[in-house]
């Protein structure tokens, strides 16, 4: 009863990271603010990256149950905040919210299994926590779809508020667990740091050149409050007690590799799942079910190829799977450089099912590496820091993805290719993602703001070109240890 308890927090924290996608042109075109669309990505995934370590040291010194259900209880606010959000800005807030308490659902959940099943049952457990992910990933996009065309977009975040009930229910009654209160440390200032540096970064990738010129003031002073935040986020980790990202870690040559392509391809697929959906609906002018298919095949290819690489890794080695992954996430993304109204929704999926194949093989490799590169005292803390790479990649890519959009599509409307001059601006790809107001929009204008945001998305496209390259490059770089394979066949 526990196991369904956390099965169906994890779905409920997983689907919000899919569903949202298919409904962003509509939450756009209602409310406005195209120019804080990744916002809406970053803010959940940044608060989740930065509030998972300490959740989890809470979880030791306070119990579990309490800390997981506190989690659950902010989750569900933001929850339903976001559904009555009026504005961008607040809906930006909103999932702040949510995401300072989806913080705790991953990692405790995990925890609790650690504590109540053996080694043995642990593995087909992780079978079982896989496929929520899986089918959550699959699903998301197309219930987003569904509800935006058939509901209104509110109901994609008001339907986590039964399912977080369930879950907290179930913990509340059948988890019954002897605290055994532990010293710790928490690196408080290790996170207010990292979430000051991170957070002036997003904001100059998205701000710069749009809101605020490049050489402003207001640029200048976040580069410095991020250069001074880095500085002082590494020499407090190296003397914290116990810090939230151990930097000893990057020594090992497998964690190093490996965490730094699951960051560029966390950044490289929240980019895919972000705009999709912005050139299916505002460029090819289809519906939010048919953008969710696009983005669907992705989560269908990851699965069967994680699948796959379980038994690839065991024949071929750790090195040569993750290659594998690395081409394949390299072709999915030449399918978007070369997208055009005219090769359809079909075009995209295509690319983002190879993307999704890539993914398996590689991350499966990467995870797989680095956990066996460490010793067993050590594992828990390494999963956590590729877990926690791939929520900053997120992070970053999603703010770094739409500063190329906002910037390319403001380069856009000051050029001579647009005819209407000041007449079109950012937001008037507002009122082109809101299906119910494209017919009222005089075709000229329509023509030209779509020109415009399919240059601006094929801009994000190229960078996501090189994201790929990045991590493919990453992916060669692993060490060649035959006795990684030894030891796992052992």
């Amino acid at each position: 009863m526990v196991l369904a308890a956390l099965v169906v927090s994890m779905f409920m924290a997983a689907i919000e990271m899919t569903i949202i996608s298919t409904a962003m042109p509509s939450i756009v075109g209602e409310l406005g603010g195209f120019s804080l669309y990744s916002w809406v990505f970053s803010a959940f995934t940044l608060m989740q990256a930065v509030t998972t370590p300490i959740y989890g040291k809470l979880s030791d010194l306070f119990g579990r149950k309490p800390i997981f259900i506190i989690g659950i209880f902010i989750f569900l606010v933001g929850s339903v905040l976001c559904g009555f959000s009026k504005s961008m800005v607040m809906l930006v807030i909103c999932r702040l919210i949510q995401g300072l308490g989806a913080g705790a659902v991953q990692p405790i959940a995990m925890t609790i299994v650690g504590d109540m099943f053996t080694v043995e049952e642990r593995a087909k457990i992780q079978g079982y926590f896989s496929s929520v992910f899986g089918i959550s990933s699959v699903i998301g996009p197309l219930v987003g779809g569904f509800i935006v065309q058939y509901s209104h977009w509110s109901w994609i975040f008001w339907m986590n508020v039964p399912l977080g009930i369930l879950s907290v229910v179930g913990v509340i009654l059948f988890l019954h667990e002897g605290v055994e209160k532990q010293k710790h440390a928490i690196d408080y200032t290790g996170s207010v740091l990292f979430f000051i540096s991170i957070t002036s970064l997003m904001i100059m990738m998205i701000q710069g050149g749009v809101a605020w010129s490049w050489t402003s003031p207001q640029m200048l002073c976040l580069l410095l409050v991020f250069i001074m935040g880095s500085g002082l986020f590494l020499k407090q980790e190296l003397r914290a007690e116990e810090p939230m990202m151990p930097l000893q870690l990057w020594k090992n040559r497998f964690i190093a590799v490996g965490n730094t392509a699951t960051f560029t391809s966390g950044a490289l697929v929240i980019g895919l799942t972000s705009f999709i959906p912005a050139y299916i609906q505002g460029v090819m002018g289809n519906s939010a079910f048919i953008a969710g298919f696009a983005l669907t095949v992705m989560t269908v290819g990851w699965p069967i190829a994680a699948w796959a690489a379980g038994y690839l890794i065991m024949k071929i080695g750790v090195r040569t799977t993750a290659v594998i992954g690395g081409i394949a996430i390299f072709i999915g993304s030449l399918f978007f450089i070369t997208l055009d109204p005219a090769k359809g929704a079909i075009w995209a999926g295509a690319g983002s099912f190879m993307v999704g194949i890539g993914m398996g093989f590689s991350n499966s490799a990467f995870m797989i590496s680095i956990q066996n590169s460490v010793q067993r005292q050590m594992r828990g803390v390494a999963t956590a820091s590729n877990m926690f790479m791939r929520l900053l990649g997120s992070s970053v890519g999603a703010a770094l993805l739409g500063g190329v959009l906002n910037l390319r599509f403001k380069s856009f409307v000051l050029s001579a290719d647009n005819p209407l001059g000041n007449a079109i601006s950012v937001n008037s790809i507002n009122q082109v993602l809101n299906t119910s107001e494209t017919n009222q929009i005089p075709a000229r204008e329509l023509h030209v703001v779509q020109q415009g945001l399919t240059i601006a998305l094929h801009s994000v496209y190229w960078g996501v070109l090189a994201l790929a390259v990045i991590t493919m490059l990453g992916t060669f770089f692993l060490p060649a240890k035959q006795k990684l394979v030894e030891t796992m066949k052992s």
